[in-house]
């Protein structure tokens, strides 16, 4: 699911931001972008994030700005003198008057860099709280898309329900035609009075048991109650369920396609897979 949580807490002279967003993926994919200060703590932070998050493309990024909100930054002091030492020891030798390297220094790689000084105890434990905030507004967000995917799924499993009790009605035109094509037939190829009335009724039957799609719409039944019930219940990981479940809506759809031999059914097929296609694409976001 898309959601995006985003909190702040301060901590002594500074204080800590953290930024959670999160796309549709079928497994957990963890990026975390943190300070130096919390090298230590990236375990403990993608276990902690796994357990919480399930499912998703998820940005985690941590950081610690001034009281002005900018981030904090250190001058290394070590790489500024070296700098120094060689710039001044080059501009002596090229005999280079009253050199000013400060502002030039200060854009070379490493000699600014954000603070990675160590966290105390009392800095960790607020930034937990602060993590644990951002997760809750995520996870607020996750639950309002959450009720409106579950309205629209249950939409398009009744409308496949509703589809499919349009069909019943059809059925019994449907083989009245067939009866009828295949006398015509006999009578236009093979004339009646050369064909056993009694073999043409076993085959006629034979033909219909083929075609018969009472099993196929029971099955259907079956499973649009299935995922209903799975819908409805309370447990948290149910996105690849539902998904195996709709695979299954989708064969006997595509069988009763396969055995309609009538326009009017077929057009009751083509609407429950447009219905599936609608349910399929919301599954993509489901935990």
């Amino acid at each position: 699911m898309t959601s995006y949580g985003r909190s702040s807490a301060p901590t002594g002279d500074k204080q800590v931001v953290i930024e959670i967003k999160t796309l549709n993926s079928k497994f957990i994919d963890l990026r975390l972008k943190l300070p130096a200060s919390l090298n230590d703590k990236e375990m403990w932070l993608r276990k902690h994030l796994q357990e919480k998050m399930l499912r998703g493309k998820v940005e985690v990024v941590i950081g610690f700005q001034n009281q002005e909100g900018g981030e904090t930054y250190e001058i290394n002091h070590s790489a500024f003198k070296q700098y120094h030492t060689q710039l001044t020891s080059i501009s002596d030798e090229l005999g280079l008057a009253n050199p000013d390297f400060l502002s030039s220094i200060l854009r070379l790689p490493d000699v600014v860099a954000s603070s990675d000084e160590a966290l105390s105890e009392e800095e960790w434990s607020i930034t937990q709280e602060a993590l644990t905030l951002a997760l809750d507004k995520v996870q607020h967000h996750r639950k309002e898309e959450g009720v409106s995917i579950e309205t629209d799924l249950s939409k398009q499993i009744h409308l496949i329900l509703e589809y499919m009790a349009k069909i019943d009605p059809l059925e019994q035109d449907r083989v009245s035609k067939v009866r009828q094509r295949m006398s015509n037939n006999l009578d236009e190829y093979l004339k009646r009075e050369n064909v056993d009335e009694n073999r043409f009724e076993q085959e006629v039957l034979f033909y219909l048991e083929k075609i018969d799609i009472t099993e196929e719409k029971v099955r259907l039944r079956q499973h649009c109650d299935y995922f209903l019930q799975e819908l409805g219940n309370a447990e948290i990981l149910k996105g690849r369920k539902l998904n195996f479940i709709s695979q299954e809506i989708g064969r006997e759809i595509n069988t009763l396609g396969a055995k309609a031999y009538s326009s009017e059914i077929q057009k009751c097929v083509v609407l429950m897979k447009d219905a599936l296609e609608k349910i399929k694409e919301q599954l993509a976001n489901v935990v």
